[in-house]
């Protein structure tokens, strides 16, 4: 009998190469390995403050008002109205944190929605969703944010619609931009050769490859969206006491600035490390993808 020699192994295909040399090449990034390592330390912090302090936030020590540094076991002293500063700097960090998060799920979506159909379908579809972009672009997003939320009223519900309402322009622009180009490929081409619905070519075949620019955005967008955040609560108009915030924080300790520097500075120095974190992220990503596009 003849011996059957097994056959080579094909090599990889070049797209399949490509993801793994990216996987393999991520946790070369040092921006973004600082930009992971550094959220990491301060997502931990924030939501394991219970292994990190013993205080509640919300609760009032009227003997003990504007305490220093380390004074009456409180590591960062004691706010106006005795609560402690430390517990409270942790805590809203998590209320901060999650609405970020959760203010560019809603205006991903609907931006990487109203873009796809912008970029696929074109003509009268794309002409109406750019003139309500171009409209909402004329605004500087800030001012239309806070203009919206003393429209509608303090409070979490508002910011999220808020943000949703300006946020969701700058995925559809992205989307559609991205979506324009790759309609034309071959792959998309047969796959309206073969009868396949709109919906399923968009769903299945066009943005898994384009929605990569998107989300690197989203990393930056977290970072305008906790200033927003913080920059509504300096203003009343954001997260309501006595809930913990940043942006709260800031705005009861510069009455203190000169005498405890600490109540105003320390949660300002949150909001620099985590923007700073997330950008970083966002910049590792997009190397990251520029070389493995490159």
């Amino acid at each position: 009998m003849s011996e059957v020699s097994a056959a080579p192994a094909a090599p990889p295909a070049p797209a399949v190469a490509r993801v793994r040399s990216r996987r393999a090449r991520w946790y070369r990034q040092p921006t973004l390995m600082v930009g992971l390592v550094l959220l990491a330390i301060i997502v931990f912090m924030c939501y394991g403050a219970p292994l990190l302090t013993s205080y509640n936030p919300d609760t009032q020590n009227l003997l003990e008002p504007l305490a220093g540094i380390g004074q009456y076991g409180h590591l960062l002293g004691t706010d106006q109205e005795g609560r402690d500063t430390w517990a409270r700097l942790l805590y809203g960090g998590q209320v901060d944190l999650r609405i970020a998060v959760i203010a560019v799920i809603f205006p991903f979506i609907l931006g990487t929605i109203l873009g796809s159909l912008a970029g696929y379908f074109g003509g009268w579809v794309d002409a109406i969703i750019m003139r309500i972009i171009d409209i909402v672009v004329a605004f500087p997003f800030f001012v239309l944010v806070i203009a919206l939320v003393f429209v509608l009223g303090s409070g979490e519900k508002s910011i999220y619609i808020a943000i949703t309402a300006v946020g969701w322009v700058s995925y559809a622009r992205i989307t559609r931009g991205e979506i324009t180009v790759a309609k034309r490929q071959e792959y998309v081409l047969a796959a309206q050769s073969g009868g396949l619905s709109s919906v399923r070519i968009i769903g299945r075949h066009l943005l898994p490859n384009v929605i990569t620019q998107s989300i690197v955005y989203a990393m930056s967008d977290i970072v305008q969206d906790i200033l927003a955040i913080v920059t509504l609560s300096y203003l009343g108009l954001g997260v309501q006491p006595p809930t913990p915030d940043w942006g709260t924080m800031i705005a009861a300790g510069q009455n203190f600035l000169t005498t405890q520097w600490w109540l105003t500075t320390i949660p300002g120095l949150a909001v620099v490390l985590s923007g700073l974190a997330l950008s970083l992220i966002g910049d590792g990503l997009a190397d990251l993808l520029r070389a493995g596009t490159s």
